[in-house]
């Protein structure tokens, strides 16, 4: 069960951010065998004051476009699993909304299957 964020510079377009996060759930299906209907996405606008990142870091340029996005989910996936991942969405992205390859930005966050409660106060996935 993944839950994403993503973050992004105010855009004009109101749909734009809900495009990113109907690509992002698609390159989770396909990559890693994210079920049906398990989709649960926060994403955020910002002003320019309240998204800072620097253009250059690792030498990858950066641009206002940058779409930056956490993904928490359970652990377990391989090395091979999350390049695809990595790789995927970014390839959406691009070939859907014209975002920039350098423009994507991902982190991980891997959790034990214990650390969920889909509702009812109850952890759904602990044996």
């Amino acid at each position: 069960m993944p839950l994403v964020r993503v973050e992004i510079k105010k855009h004009p377009d109101p749909t734009f951010a809900k495009r990113i996060g109907e690509q992002i759930y698609s390159a989770m299906r396909s990559a890693i065998s994210v079920p049906d209907h398990d989709n649960f996405q926060i994403l955020n606008e910002h002003d320019a004051n309240h998204f800072i990142f620097d253009p250059e870091y690792l030498g990858i340029q950066r641009s206002e476009q940058l779409v930056i996005i956490q993904i928490t989910l359970n652990e377990g996936r391989t090395l091979e699993q999350k390049k695809a991942l990595y790789q995927t969405i970014a390839q959406n992205l691009n070939t859907h909304l014209s975002i920039r390859l350098e423009d994507v930005f991902i982190n991980l966050v891997e959790v034990k299957k214990e650390n969920w409660s889909f509702g009812n106060g109850i952890a759904q996935y602990a044996n």
